[in-house]
């Protein structure tokens, strides 16, 4: 997991070497450190998430045994097996 304020102290440096992260494909997946969620890098809900609480993973399974959901919205399917699992979980 890369925090995204780890990746400099600058916006704009920032912005550059999350781009050649994403470029080099060590990252795939973004998430939201406080709800816990998970989804696409092109996620319109997570591209309004606050810097601070935005955070990257490399694979899938890292954000899954993270503790993370998928996203109801950029990952419709996902999150309805995650639902469906869940749901069935409870008493």
């Amino acid at each position: 997991m890369i925090p995204h304020l780890s990746l400099g102290n600058h916006p704009f440096a920032r912005a550059r070497k999350l781009k050649l992260l994403i470029a080099q494909g060590t990252i795939q997946w973004a998430g939201n450190r406080n709800l816990k969620i998970y989804g696409t890098l092109c996620c319109s809900s997570g591209k309004r998430m606050k810097v601070e609480n935005r955070v990257f993973f490399s694979r899938e399974a890292e954000a899954l045994s993270a503790g993370y959901r998928p996203c109801g919205h950029c990952m419709r399917q996902p999150f309805l097996r995650w639902l469906h699992r869940n749901e069935a979980s409870q008493p």
